[in-house]
């Protein structure tokens, strides 16, 4: 397996070369989480933790907690568009924050939407989706739709290292043994870069899906990662978001027509039967139920 050996002292240095912002080696020396990591003399960590060390560094330095008063903001604006229809709860997010605005998309029918959606008022809004490796095929086909329909691209974020090298690296699939770490390495961390380079981001999620999601605000304060989020879509059903498919001929996943009411990473979805819930597919047989993405923190407003 290959690895890198980070002597005591070097994180810092490693850090200073690898960042654009150049911070002086004594600031970044003198950083307590720096000191704390220096003192084990050695690491033998592998490349993608290596580049996960660093930029978590990276985070710590340029840590900008959010003030009372922003929260206060967010929260007064979540209230007044609790009852406001998506699109005005996108245009809304567009005009505050664009251009450092972005929109996150797995390309499923709430996502399909949104994009939908922006490409008729602000296409040039950026948009992301985190490919993880283990996309369905008909899921990618999507992006190649979009950027025929509506002549927007959607950025694919990939982790550093493809399948078959973290899957070597890790001396198999991941997702077989710890799918949480699975979902942080070819997930969660993806998005911890992208929003490092954003003020808010939007996401498609609704009240209804699950538990997790049943409190989040139409605009928050993002603590997971560390900006402001926008779910325009919070107060949308199942029924709403098919139907403005049906009415506006919005391409979709021709899986869900398959069985598949939600659709992640094919290891980790299946068809679902009659009568179960619309995520059942997901991680079946684990107590999972949610990527990491849109877990609710205690502490998030």
């Amino acid at each position: 397996m290959p690895s890198y050996t980070i002597h005591k002292h070097s994180l810092a240095a490693q850090y200073q070369k690898s960042n654009p912002k150049h911070y002086p080696i004594q600031v970044i020396k003198n950083h307590p989480i720096v000191k704390l990591l220096d003192k084990v003399y050695d690491y033998y960590l592998s490349h993608a933790k290596y580049h996960c060390i660093l930029w978590t560094i990276d985070q710590i330095l340029n840590a900008h907690p959010p003030t009372d008063t922003l929260l206060d903001e967010l929260q007064q604006a979540s209230a007044a568009l609790e009852s406001a229809a998506p699109l005005e709860i996108l245009q809304w997010a567009v005009e505050q924050y664009a251009p450092n605005f972005a929109m996150a998309t797995a390309f499923g029918p709430e996502g399909m939407t949104m994009i939908y959606m922006l490409s008729q008022f602000a296409p040039e809004t950026p948009i992301f989706n985190l490919d993880t490796g283990y996309q369905f095929q008909e899921t990618l086909d999507l992006r190649d739709q979009v950027k025929s329909r509506y002549g927007m691209d959607v950025r694919l974020a990939k982790p550093a290292l493809d399948v078959a090298q973290y899957e070597d690296l890790n001396g198999g699939p991941v997702y077989k043994s710890n799918p949480s770490q699975c979902c942080y390495d070819r997930k969660l961390s993806l998005l911890e870069q992208v929003a490092s380079e954003l003020q808010c981001w939007s996401s498609a999620i609704r009240r209804d899906q699950s538990p997790d999601r049943a409190t989040a605000p139409i605009v928050g304060w993002d603590t997971k990662f560390g900006l402001i989020k926008v779910s325009p879509l919070a107060n949308s059903t199942k029924a709403d978001i098919w139907k403005m498919i049906t009415d506006n001929n919005i391409p979709y996943n021709p899986l869900h027509d398959k069985g598949y009411p939600s659709i992640g990473c094919w290891p980790c979805t299946r068809k679902i039967s009659l009568g179960e819930d619309e995520r059942a597919g997901r991680w079946s047989g684990t107590a999972k139920t949610e990527c990491g993405l849109h877990s609710i923190d205690k502490n998030e407003n």
